[in-house]
């Protein structure tokens, strides 16, 4: 997925990307964040501004709250 350096990513965007992650290699979300923070974050949330780590921690937390929704 090509990044805009320039402008802030949108929850929709690492709802997207996190799904993508979990997809294709059919792992659980914590897996999926912790392999986001490696690739996409290089390790430093804030590599890309404070709104766009905010965003992704809201698409985390959304996709979280969905999956125990789901499983009870």
């Amino acid at each position: 997925m090509t990044v805009n350096h320039a402008s802030t990513l949108k929850k929709e965007y690492f709802l997207s990307y996190i799904n993508l992650i979990i997809i294709s290699r059919n792992c659980s979300l914590e897996e999926a964040k912790d392999l986001a923070m490696k690739m996409f974050f290089h390790n430093n949330i804030e590599q890309y501004g404070k709104s766009t780590a905010q965003r992704f921690l809201e698409a985390y937390k959304e996709l979280e709250t969905k999956l125990k929704v789901a499983s009870s």
